[in-house]
């Protein structure tokens, strides 16, 4: 039974500094994130320090947020002063290429590790949906060639960061037979999306959750 116990707070103890390395806060040793292999950014953005940037200067190219985000990352940085915005982002990049795989791969437990229960539940539909029919997918997400912060915002203690993901997906679709119904994996679809992520800054969880996706324009 003590066995058993130690076990079962090991992997509790697991799953947390997962997320955690996911969309996470400085701990104030300034460490990289701690990715999986596969999850690192195909480039690095060189991003100006949000305090540096004048309210009224144009967007410097390069910066990991438009300028129209400038005022709400600083609202969440004064409210959270460990909010650190080249982190964020190369975190949201790891979320979301391990969103889409987990949704690929129909990885229901994962995806409710990383969205809030209405994303999921949508996510959980269109797997219902694609199990039903017999398909199965196998998607690649060949690069993500942009990933930048449109808006933030702080409502009370509630902060909200919207980010557009530029990417390149190589998708096949294949029925219950194996056959290739849609889709090709020697060519990449360039596909636009912006996600929306939430935290409660009052709570001691630091995880960062998926509450809205949507195709950009």
């Amino acid at each position: 039974m003590t066995v058993e116990i130690v076990l079962l707070a090991m992997i509790a103890l697991f799953v947390g500094l997962r997320l955690y390395a996911v969309l996470g806060q400085r701990t104030g040793h300034e460490q990289q994130p701690v990715l999986r292999p596969e999850t690192a950014p195909e480039t690095k953005k060189t991003v100006a320090p949000v305090a540096d940037v004048p309210a009224n200067a144009a967007e410097p190219s390069g910066l990991a947020y438009d300028q129209g985000a400038a005022a709400g990352i600083r609202a969440i940085i004064a409210a959270d002063p460990s909010f650190d915005v080249a982190r964020f982002v190369e975190g949201a990049q790891a979320a979301y290429r391990m969103t889409l795989e987990a949704f690929w791969k129909g990885d229901r437990e994962e995806l409710g590790y990383l969205a809030n229960a209405e994303v999921r539940g949508a996510f959980e539909s269109a797997i219902d949906a694609r199990e039903a029919a017999g398909e199965t997918l196998e998607n690649r997400l060949v690069g993500i060639e942009r990933a930048t912060i449109e808006d933030a915002r702080l409502n009370g203690k509630v902060a909200e960061v919207e980010i557009r993901f530029e990417a390149f997906i190589a998708a096949v679709t294949r029925n219950k037979e194996g056959e290739v119904v849609a889709g090709s994996l020697s060519d990449a679809v360039p596909t636009k999306d912006l996600w929306t992520f939430q935290r409660d800054l009052k709570s001691r969880d630091p995880n960062w959750l998926l509450v809205e996706t949507d195709e950009a324009a």
